[in-house]
């Protein structure tokens, strides 16, 4: 079992930013593959050319992609962001998100950034 302070320190490496970094960009692909195969690529493009948010720096830039998405898609906007949501939940695993004032995309991504758990040799199996 890991103490406090190894958690703390594997959520700060740049390991757990890869792997989280991973499922995020699987996460905003499936949600725009949803939309359709050439949608998706003419968001990209947009997000590429209109943004300058190109596809690997949607998790270093998510307030500017979720800025971007809401003026490409209107109000919108929050039913791409819900099927983003989904997906990573899936991905990263149950946590628990209490949001203060509302749901908010950023939050919720920041929130599933903090909570993914990577196993390590020599963890228990969690029940």
């Amino acid at each position: 079992m890991r103490s406090a302070q190894t958690e703390i320190a594997l959520k700060e490496s740049p390991l757990h930013n890869r792997i989280f970094e991973k499922l995020l960009l699987e996460a905003v692909d499936e949600a725009l593959s949803s939309l359709g195969a050439s949608s998706k690529q003419a968001i990209y493009f947009h997000l590429e050319n209109t943004f300058d948010i190109n596809k690997p720096d949607i998790p270093h830039k998510i307030e500017e992609f979720a800025n971007a998405i809401e003026k490409i898609f209107g109000p919108g906007a929050k039913f791409l962001e819900i099927q983003i949501m989904k997906r990573l939940y899936k991905k990263v695993g149950p946590f628990k998100y209490f949001p203060e004032r509302g749901l908010i995309f950023t939050e919720y991504v920041a929130a599933a950034r903090l909570s993914l758990r990577i196993p390590c040799f020599g963890d228990a199996p969690q029940a």
